[in-house]
């Protein structure tokens, strides 16, 4: 028996990745899971992945910056399975590692849209069917930067600090609904997003040591994983 047997889990930015590796976890343990991403073709793949090992899974396009796109994906979830108990927000992107004044205006606004905005239109979307059910578990991944500044990275490191502040004030807020709000940092994962930075001209040679430490103290997906779905049973 699965400690997540006959719940709806949905996932954000979940066709590779942590995303993937959440919903593979949750899945294993029973849960039925919906996948979200930009790309149809990666969320396809995705979701046919969870399908060949038997497991419960759906897939919608999602770009979590549209609000409108975001109550489509819960839209989606409840008429694949009727039902929604955990939402993870883990949607997210980076901005290139540089100072403030280097990092392209658009490019520092695609971080807030999509860190910020998506956090806020999916955990407000998700608290309306949680509520009204009295139940459920609302997941926001926090990272670097959600407990003090980080220069260079100051587009993401402020989003997850904004994250934080956000997702601990909708805990306090809802604490007696019998809705669970966590705010969870997976620590260093082994993804595209950690593996591929982009760097501002004049940048290259302070973003080295990030690829040791990377090497030296990043887990795959699976691990942090595990504790999403500690948070999730």
């Amino acid at each position: 028996m699965g400690i997540l047997n006959g719940k709806t889990a949905v996932i954000t930015g979940s066709s590779r990745g942590l995303g993937l590796g959440i919903a593979t976890t949750f899945a294993s343990e029973g849960a039925s899971v919906v996948l979200s991403a930009r790309t149809q073709a990666t969320l396809d793949q995705a979701v046919s992945q969870l399908k060949a090992r038997g497991y419960q899974a759906a897939g919608l396009v999602c770009n979590t910056s549209d609000a409108a796109q975001v109550e489509a994906l819960a839209e989606f979830a409840i008429q694949q399975f009727g039902k929604i108990d955990i939402w993870v927000n883990n949607a997210g992107i980076g901005a290139p590692y540089g100072s403030t004044l280097l990092v392209p205006r658009k490019n520092f606004e695609n971080v807030i849209h999509t860190n910020i905005l998506g956090v806020y239109y999916g955990s407000t979307t998700a608290l309306k069917y949680m509520l009204a059910q009295h139940s459920g578990k609302l997941i926001n991944l926090v990272g670097r930067g959600e407990d003090g500044p980080v220069p260079f990275q100051n587009a993401y490191a402020s989003s997850k600090a904004w994250v934080r502040s956000f997702t601990l004030a909708l805990a306090k807020e809802y604490a007696e609904s019998g809705v669970g709000v966590f705010a969870f940092n997976p620590g260093l994962v082994q993804t595209d997003m950690t593996g591929q930075v982009e760097v501002c001209p004049g940048f290259e040679e302070k973003v080295k040591p990030l690829n040791t430490v990377m090497r030296l103290w990043s887990n795959p997906p699976e691990v942090p994983a595990k504790k999403a779905l500690w948070l999730a049973s």
